[in-house]
C-alpha cells in the first residue's frame, strides 16, 4: 500500500466527533479523527513498514502520525530519528503516546529518554518520563538498575513542582508506574506519592487541576495489580 491510498483509507475512517475531541486536546489540522481501534485492521494488513511510517509521520496529519508509530520498526530507528520525530511532536498525544511508545520498544530507549528528561524542553521531558512508564510497564524488573530508578524518584521529589505542565503529568505517572510495575521500589514510590499528593497543575489557569498518584496507586493495590506488566506496548 502506498502513502496516497493509505491516507484515503484513514480519511474514510475519520469521525467528526473524534476530530473535535482530538482538537480540544491539542491536536491541530490536518487530521481526520480516526479511532485507534479502527487502525488495527490496517496494521494487520500492512504490518511493520518503516519507510511508509516515515512518509506518514512527515505528513503532519495527526492520524497519519499516530499510525506511523504503530507500523514503525523501533529497532531500525536511530537516536537522530527519534529526535527528529520528537521535533515534529507538537503536543503531548504525539510526544507521549506515539514517539515515547515507539521508543520504548527500542534497545536505545533509556539512553534517549535520559537525554530528553535532561533537556529542559516540556514535550521532550514529558516524552522521556513517559517512555520510562511504558518501559517499566512492559519489561522485566531485571532490565532496570534499581539505584538509577531510585535517583529518578528523588529527582521527581525535588523538581516536579517547578517542571513544565506536561512534564508534571508524566512525572506523576512515573511515581504511579514505579509503585505498580517495579516491585523493588514499590514502597519508596508509595512514600513519595504520600509526600507529594495532591500535585497541582495548570496553576496559571482559573481552574487548576490536582493529580493524585497515591489515590491511583491505592486503586491498583485494591485490584491486585502490583507487579503488572503489559504484553505489548503498541496496539
Amino acid at each position: 500500500m502506498n502513502l496516497e491510498s493509505l491516507m484515503q483509507e484513514l480519511e474514510a475512517l475519520g469521525k467528526d466527533r473524534l476530530k473535535k475531541m482530538y482538537l480540544s486536546n491539542g491536536a491541530r489540522e490536518p487530521l481526520f479523527g480516526v479511532a485507534t481501534g479502527e487502525m488495527k485492521p490496517l496494521f494487520r494488513r500492512i504490518k511493520i513498514n518503516q519507510p511508509l511510517a516515515e512518509q506518514l509521520y512527515a505528513t503532519g496529519n495527526y492520524d497519519a502520525m499516530y499510525f506511523a508509530g504503530i507500523i514503525a520498526d523501533p529497532k531500525a530507528m536511530t537516536e537522530a530519528d527519534y529526535d527528529r520525530w520528537m521535533d515534529a511532536a507538537y503536543f503531548y498525544m504525539l510526544s507521549d503516546y506515539v514517539v515515547a511508545v515507539t521508543l520504548a520498544e527500542a534497545d536505545i530507549a533509556q539512553q534517549v529518554a535520559d537525554k530528553w528528561i535532561a533537556s529542559g524542553e516540556e514535550l521532550r521531558m514529558s516524552g522521556g518520563w513517559s517512555c520510562y512508564c511504558w518501559l517499566l510497564g512492559s519489561r522485566p524488573d531485571s532490565e532496570f538498575e534499581e539505584s538509577k530508578l531510585a535517583r529518578m524518584l528523588d529527582q521527581v521529589r525535588h523538581t516536579i513542582h517547578a517542571a513544565p505542565e506536561r512534564a508534571i503529568y508524566a512525572m506523576s505517572n512515573f511515581i504511579y508506574t514505579v509503585a505498580t510495575s517495579y516491585v523493588p521500589l514499590h514502597d519508596q514510590a508509595v512514600e513519595l506519592a504520600k509526600e507529594l499528593s495532591p500535585i497541582e497543575v495548570q496553576k496559571d489557569k482559573p481552574k487548576g487541576k490536582l493529580l493524585n498518584p497515591l489515590e491511583n496507586i491505592n486503586k491498583a493495590i485494591a485490584r491486585g495489580q502490583i507487579g503488572f506488566k503489559r504484553r505489548h506496548v503498541r496496539c
